[in-house]
């Protein structure tokens, strides 16, 4: 039986490459530059697979947030991705920092990122975390929990002070994935507004003269797209701000809705129109806020994902094809050690090959990992040449947000590294996670 597959174009569409850093370029066919450097010479130079981060597109992003929120305080979430040029690059664009761990606070400062631009969270803070966040002297601290309060009290100690946060559930349902979805009340995240525990938890830290309540936090979820949750959230944590001053004469001066918002993997995906929520998050802040006799907060949104995840590309060589039980596998040398998201939520990407000019038609193929597990699958439904062959480079666009911070050590595959690209330049931010790395940390012979 003979099959019929389209031709595709010896250039990339602009539809095409609409997921893709808008630096990037194809100098010749089949080619593929990012930030004026050609991917086929990173794979080359630095072996792949690796993260490459187009430093410019990072730095845009960070303007377009600032731009569509002047009167914000702006955070990226570093959960998304971080390293020390990271950090230096938010910094320079004005924007805060949230981590989630000592080890998130440690580069951040390591980089000279100023700490009282930095916000603590996490819904199970170790007592080193925060230790270290009250030795470096970070911002706020966003309390997730009851047991926080006396131990967060009791470090600061009798003549010390703190300024927190309150992390709120409002009891909305928003995100791409129910293991993302952290606004609602049946999970691990914050303290409720239906069942009183924030109002208990304020009430406690009231109580507590080293501690300074600065404002409210929630967070609804990820991979968000429509505008409307966040309104549903402002009108909730408005009306519970409206009930603290009623009960305590307490008035809070700062709103954070969190970040969560949606980008596109692939192609004609959906992805937040950020200019329309910071329009409609401001009249329904403004509004709310005049309805309940309330002086207007300060807003604080945290992005991440959106920041950094269109910004980056992963590339991998093929090792081999697979042509059996009516499918086509395309097996990389990485997998779900370098990015365990399609295992975990299901996502899905729109690989593309890069390196040489490819006159085939193109045919449905799976591209899966080199890890022993069956669910090990990067892209299910990727159209790729006719003729892909052992040797190709792939890239996979919408990189830059999940991959390294969550990579493990499965199969005992090192970690891959990460370059930054601008003006025609490569450079190597973190290096590739050697076998010698591996060894110096066993220490058990």
């Amino acid at each position: 039986m003979t099959t019929v597959h389209e031709t595709v174009p010896t250039t990339a569409s602009a539809e095409d490459l609409s997921v893709w850093p808008h630096s990037t370029t194809e100098p010749h066919p089949g080619d593929a530059a990012v930030g004026g450097v050609s991917l086929a010479e990173v794979a080359g130079r630095y072996g792949t697979p690796v993260y490459v981060l187009d430093e410019r597109e990072v730095r845009r992003r960070c303007r377009t947030y600032r731009d569509a929120f002047p009167e914000a305080e702006v955070h990226y979430a570093a959960k998304a991705f971080l390293c020390r040029a990271m950090a230096r690059w938010v910094s320079d664009e004005g924007l805060g920092l949230d981590v989630c761990s000592a080890g998130e606070l440690e580069l951040a400062v390591a980089a000279g990122f100023p700490a009282d631009r930095i916000v603590l969270h996490g819904n199970a803070k170790t007592p080193h975390d925060l230790k270290r966040a009250l030795w470096y002297g970070v911002g706020r601290i966003v309390i997730d929990s009851p047991s926080e309060i006396a131990r967060i009290a009791a470090a600061v100690g009798p003549e010390g002070h703190q300024r927190v946060m309150v992390r709120v559930v409002p009891g909305i349902s928003a995100g791409g994935h129910d293991k993302i979805r952290t606004g609602t009340d049946d999970q691990k995240f914050g303290l409720s507004i239906s069942d009183g525990y924030a109002q208990h938890a304020i009430a406690r830290i009231l109580d507590q003269p080293q501690l300074q309540l600065t404002g409210l936090h929630c967070h609804l979820g990820s991979q968000i797209t429509d505008v409307k949750p966040y309104l549903a959230a402002v009108r909730r944590m408005v009306g519970l701000m409206a009930r603290l001053k009623e009960q305590h004469g307490l008035v809070l001066r700062e709103l954070d809705i969190g970040g969560g918002h949606g980008i596109a993997y692939r192609p004609g995906e959906p992805a937040m129109d950020l200019t329309r929520l910071a329009r409609k998050v401001r009249a329904e802040l403004t509004e709310a806020c005049a309805a309940a006799g309330l002086t207007v907060p300060r807003l604080l949104v945290e992005p991440g994902r959106a920041v950094v995840g269109p910004a980056g590309v992963a590339l991998y060589r093929v090792v081999s094809v697979k042509r059996t039980g009516g499918r086509t596998f395309v097996a990389v040398d990485g997998g779900m050690s370098d990015n365990p998201r399609p295992a975990l939520y299901g996502v899905r990407y729109a690989p593309r090959l890069v390196g040489r000019r490819c006159g085939a038609g193109t045919a449905p193929v799976t591209v899966v990992g080199r890890h022993c597990e069956a669910g090990d699958v990067l892209a299910p439904d990727a159209r790729l040449p006719d003729d892909v062959r052992a040797g190709d480079l792939l890239a996979v666009p919408v990189a830059g947000a999940y991959h390294l911070s969550m990579a493990s050590g499965y199969n005992a595959v090192g970690r891959p590294p990460v370059v930054a690209v601008r003006d025609g330049r490569a450079r190597l931010l973190v290096r590739r996670e050697s076998l010698e790395d591996m060894r110096s940390r066993d220490v058990g012979l």
